[in-house]
């Protein structure tokens, strides 16, 4: 009788089979297709990423799908239109034209003629024209829009309205820097300018390192951060100042830490208070246009330095003077004394106490034009 074999097993045994066996049963995803997932999905993401940097498209005054047109305009040789607002004496009797060049989040409206006293304007015969910056209140966005592009448009806007060869600037704040440029590019046309307050680039050369470093570290650290978005990587500020992961820069935000003593005074005046009735119209274009196209401009690479800028009236034909807040939170006071240090054609005004809006502190306004158009030379 044939016998049968009994073959034991032992308990390891039994468990390495068992796991071959539930290795060899697994789903394995071919490499081929993983490697596709994974491309599709960063391609998905620079998609999303590319559309969240993106600004949307600006609604451009008098379009179909844009706010009207209410102000008077003028069309520069590109085809773009300048909203201006012309305010004290008459063109033809004045004794001094004057252009305003308003600041960061501001339009025609906001301009300094709003505080002179009535019998200053009319002893001294000023007429004052201002005008909505690119993207600013009725004014078109300039896309190509570089610092030298806006003197040119200044000076078309003087031309059109016949202010004649030659006219005065004044400008405050990212308006004050503009006047730079006017003074670099088209000096000829000017008889004086008065900077208020001018934004300074803290990536302008002339300005010793450690000086410019000091006076940075200074402002706040999501200011800094704004800061090096505006100039190293301008196609990015619209979304760093619209996300809501990081605090984005203090002055879009409207925070008050950024004002002074002085300043927080300055804002409770009616006056101050009036923009109410106009503030949905400086940014109606879209905050792209205005706000953040300033930002890439004032912060970002220079063709010069005003801090290396020649002397636009070497026969005294003109002059210039550089106003200045000691406690400006905004504008460091440090580096606008070194401007003033390097340029000693500069008239440089530094104000004790005062701080970023001191031109609209009771009697300033009269006191700078006065210094200007009296005392001038």
């Amino acid at each position: 009788m044939a016998g049968g074999v009994n073959r034991k097993i032992s308990a390891a045994s039994a468990r390495a089979h068992t796991r071959r066996a539930k290795q060899n049963s697994s789903f394995q995803l071919p490499s081929g297709i993983f490697k596709k997932a994974l491309v599709l999905f960063f391609v998905g993401f620079l998609a999303w990423a590319y559309q969240a940097i993106q600004p949307p498209p600006p609604k451009i005054c008098g379009t179909p799908d844009g706010p009207p047109v209410t102000a008077s305009r003028i069309k520069l040789r590109d085809g773009r239109h300048l909203a201006y607002k012309e305010q004290g004496v008459s063109k033809d009797s004045a004794k001094y034209k004057i252009v305003n060049v308003h600041g960061f989040g501001s339009c025609r409206h906001d301009t300094i003629a709003k505080f002179l006293s009535p019998e200053v304007v009319e002893e001294l015969g000023i007429y004052i024209l201002s005008f909505d910056r690119p993207g600013y209140g009725e004014s078109d966005p300039d896309p190509t829009r570089t610092v030298k592009s806006l003197a040119l448009d200044i000076e078309e806007l003087a031309d059109q309205l016949g202010l004649g060869p030659k006219f005065y600037i004044v400008g405050f704040s990212m308006g004050g820097q503009v006047l730079w440029s006017t003074l670099k590019y088209i000096p000829h046309r000017l008889a004086g300018a008065v900077l208020l307050a001018p934004v300074v680039n803290y990536w302008w050369t002339g300005f010793p390192s450690n000086l410019s470093n000091e006076a940075y570290n200074q402002q706040f650290w999501n200011d800094q951060w704004f800061l090096r978005v505006a100039h190293h990587a301008p196609g990015l500020t619209y979304w760093w100042n619209t996300q809501k992961w990081f605090p984005y820069s203090s002055v879009v935000a409207q925070s008050h830490d950024v004002l002074s003593r002085q300043d927080k005074e300055i804002i409770k005046s009616p006056r101050r208070q009036s923009r109410e009735e106009y503030l949905a119209q400086v940014t109606q274009q879209g905050k792209y246009e205005s706000l953040f196209q300033d930002m890439n401009v004032g912060f970002g690479k220079w063709e010069f330095s005003p801090v290396e800028l020649e002397n636009p009236f070497p026969n005294n034909e003109g002059s210039v003077h550089l106003w200045q807040g000691d406690e400006d939170v905004l504008v460091p006071v440090s580096l606008q004394r070194h401007i003033a240090q390097q340029l000693p054609w500069i008239h440089y005004h530094e104000l004790p106490g005062a701080g970023h809006l001191f031109p609209e502190a009771e009697g300033m306004a009269d006191t700078i034009f006065k210094e200007l158009l009296v005392g001038k030379n």
